[in-house]
């Protein structure tokens, strides 16, 4: 049966909502409020650089962070917080700061120890704390010469994690329909988004001005700095993969080894970017349903997939705890299932007993896309993916305008399309005006970067990979293409990719240009 608690540790890794993108980042050429490049500001008394950082053992995660186990890390990790300026523009006023979470396991090669690797594994909204120990085992190589280092970003977990509604209340708001087909099912919808966002300012309003992404990329050069490493070293997965761009863009001379896997475009506005999510979890599906054939004579179709989300838009099934089943948490359960090849038979058995009038499966996997632990706490997840979309992107679409582009999402994803249009309402009433059309990641003077891209990728497909190092610029990116599946590549346990990177992170041997793994 489902494990579980392995799915809700997945999920802060992989997980992307039918009910917002993961970074809707950005396709117009076009760029607005663009990140400025600073240098690195001289050190005075009360220069936050200038902090220690007092490393303790590990308290468990909370719930904001997707912790319900009530289990710590394990005593190779410790833990400290970094004081950081809420707003960059005015850091010293008032002493107004924000903490960052910081989690690290320390290098077992001490004479051989490079630095500081630091991880973020996307969202926007994932938290470090949970899963950077969660995914330990498969970063060994990797420790033997770096501490291993990640974060709770801004508006994250325990660094101020964004919150916008009730856990009964985000039952209810998941639950709904996320795909209207009526005027009052449009009205209702945009209704929700609206009492949502009223909910995050009320409940989060101080920090949402200062959550985007550029702060956090000034962040974790404050981090560089206060660990005392020269450059940065990083590994950025999906989101992390915009930040990293992002971060090199403002201070291209101090990226050192740079990981960007799983790659966000930074070319697409966020229609663009729903629309190649729609295009690239349908591929997705169309690959799981062909494999299955495969190995099965009993295997879902699409045409039975888009019959019973249609039975459950008209009536849910039960599914556990009483709650049911219904047509958003169905689909949210099913893109969940395809961000890794390791779900697709817990897909599979969900759908099967989704037939059968029995929900728990598929609500399970819908409720490891949202962020929803085994004891009924959301983990910010969700909330902090809003928050930090819609302090980045300036785009705000009305019903009429989404209205008009359906047909173009249903062409792209008969299953998906719709649920795809919709979440461009994600920033619908959002208190904070976005700062920019498309993030700029231009990096002139940076150290080579490497770029991986997953020709089977649902949640960040193939293109972005290369347009992200076309944007980074000449002489800039070294590209890595794994034809596979599922999202991102170094964790997929494909032997190729997984030497390759550790050769460029360890030993800082760039692969030759243009190399593929299969």
């Amino acid at each position: 049966m489902l494990a579980a608690a392995l799915l809700t540790a997945v999920t802060t890794v992989v997980a992307v909502t039918t009910a917002g993108c993961t970074g809707n980042n950005g396709g117009s050429s076009t760029r607005t409020g663009a990140a400025t490049r600073a240098a690195e500001a001289p050190r005075s008394a009360d220069d936050p650089a200038g902090q220690k950082l007092d490393w303790k053992a590990c308290p468990p995660p909370t719930s904001a962070e997707g912790g319900s186990s009530g289990r710590t890390p394990g005593p190779d990790w410790e833990c400290a917080t970094l004081q950081a300026p809420l707003d960059y523009a005015k850091p010293r006023s008032n002493g107004n700061t924000i903490g960052i979470a910081l989690i690290r396991a320390k290098a077992t090669d001490k004479a051989r120890r490079i630095g500081s690797l630091v991880f973020n594994f996307g969202g926007p909204g994932g938290s470090g704390i949970t899963t950077l120990p969660a995914f330990a085992d498969d970063y060994r190589n990797l420790r033997s010469r770096y501490d291993l280092v990640s974060f709770d970003p801004r508006g994250v977990g325990r660094s101020s994690g964004v919150t916008c509604l009730t856990d009964r209340e985000l039952d209810a708001y998941y639950a709904a329909d996320a795909a209207p087909a009526t005027e009052a099912g449009e009205k209702a919808l945009v209704e929700r988004v609206t009492s949502y966002a009223a909910g995050c300012e009320r409940n989060s309003g101080k920090v949402l001005p200062h959550v985007g992404t550029e702060n956090a990329a000034r962040d974790m050069d404050l981090m560089r700095q206060v660990l005392g490493d020269a450059k940065l070293h990083y590994f950025g997965v999906s989101y992390g993969t915009e930040l990293g761009g992002v971060y090199a863009h403002l201070f291209p001379d101090k990226v050192g080894r740079a990981l960007l896997d799983g790659v966000v475009d930074p070319t697409a506005d966020p229609v663009q970017s729903a629309l190649a999510q729609a295009q690239g979890f349908q591929l997705a599906l169309t690959n799981y349903m062909d494999a299955c054939t495969k190995t099965s004579d009993n295997c879902p179709t699409e045409a039975g997939i888009r019959a019973l989300l249609d039975r459950l838009g008209r009536k849910p099934i039960p599914g556990a705890g009483g709650r049911d089943l219904t047509r958003s948490l169905a689909t949210s359960g099913i893109a969940q299932s395809l961000y890794s090849k390791d779900f697709w038979d817990y897909l599979t058995e969900g759908l099967e007993d989704a037939e059968n009038g029995d929900g728990r499966l598929l609500l399970s996997l819908g409720d490891a896309m949202n962020g929803r632990g085994q004891d009924g706490r959301y983990s910010t997840l969700q909330s902090s993916l809003n928050a930090i979309t819609c302090a980045d992107f300036s785009q705000r679409y009305t019903a009429a305008e989404i209205e008009q582009r359906v047909p173009e999402f249903r062409k792209a994803s008969p299953v998906f399309g719709d649920f795809m249009a919709w979440s461009l309402t994600q920033c619908t009433g959002w208190p904070v005006k976005g700062a920019w059309q498309t993030p700029d990641v231009s990096a002139k003077g940076s150290a080579p970067v490497l770029v991986v891209g997953n020709t089977g990728d649902p949640a960040t497909p193939y293109g972005g990979a290369k347009h992200m190092a076309q944007e980074l610029g000449p002489g800039v990116a070294a590209e890595l293409t794994y034809r596979g599946e599922g999202h991102g590549a170094y964790d997929s346990g494909n032997a190729c990719v997984k030497g390759a990177v550790d050769a460029y992170l360890l030993d800082g041997t760039v692969p030759e240009p243009d190399k593929i793994c299969s």
